[in-house]
């Protein structure tokens, strides 16, 4: 089974690009949502002891962790510390399924896919990538979305042109999402014919 890796910085339109990977039937890992369902799960009783005050009704309340965490690197590497076996072990699941299921390829969608490293467990990475401007403007359209809270996003990640730069395919959303499928398609055509490259 071919693994790809997907990824793009905030507003760049990464999680559209992963429904179209859905649609043409390929197995899509989400990253984020895996993380969702162990704060509203596994991982909340973790966190709650590591960070006291961080849940409400059974789950981890994200607007209060990130008032604890935010800023705090010694704090966020004790909530990583945390969460990342476990999303490991959720990531090596959806795996082990996919290959029992015949899939010829499946889609890691990994926000932060270069900063931890996961792109050496793929056989080939998809970048997302929209000019600049349209990239704000996306990302102002999400709520409690601020200029303070853009700016430790973008700071986290590894910077746009150096993600296109290390990516062996790149999706354009910035001409319309019919022209990004057409790219996804294109891609899936080509990586039936790669090897694979994983470590």
């Amino acid at each position: 089974m071919f693994i790809l890796g997907l990824t793009g910085s905030i507003g760049m339109g990464k999680s559209t690009t992963a429904k179209m990977f859905a649609a043409e039937g390929v197995p899509v890992y989400d990253a984020d949502a895996a993380v969702h369902r162990l704060y509203a799960g596994e991982a909340t009783a973790a966190i709650e002891a590591a960070f006291p005050g961080s849940t409400a009704d059974g789950r981890v309340d994200r607007d209060r962790l990130a008032k604890l965490v935010l800023g705090d690197p010694a704090a966020i590497k004790r909530l990583e510390a945390i969460v990342h076996p476990l999303v490991h072990l959720a990531r090596e699941r959806f795996l082990q399924q996919a290959e029992q299921s015949g899939a010829a390829v499946a889609v890691l969608d990994i926000p932060l896919l270069f900063e931890t490293g996961g792109d050496k467990r793929c056989d080939a990475v998809v970048v997302v990538s929209a000019p600049a401007e349209m990239q704000r403007l996306r990302a102002f359209e999400r709520p409690g979305m601020s200029e303070e809270k853009l700016a430790v996003l973008l700071a986290k990640q590894v910077p746009d042109a150096e993600k296109r730069a290390r990516a062996d395919f790149v999706v354009d959303t910035s001409q319309g999402f019919e022209h990004a499928h057409a790219q996804v398609r294109e891609i899936l055509k080509r990586v039936s014919t790669m090897p694979q490259r994983r470590g």
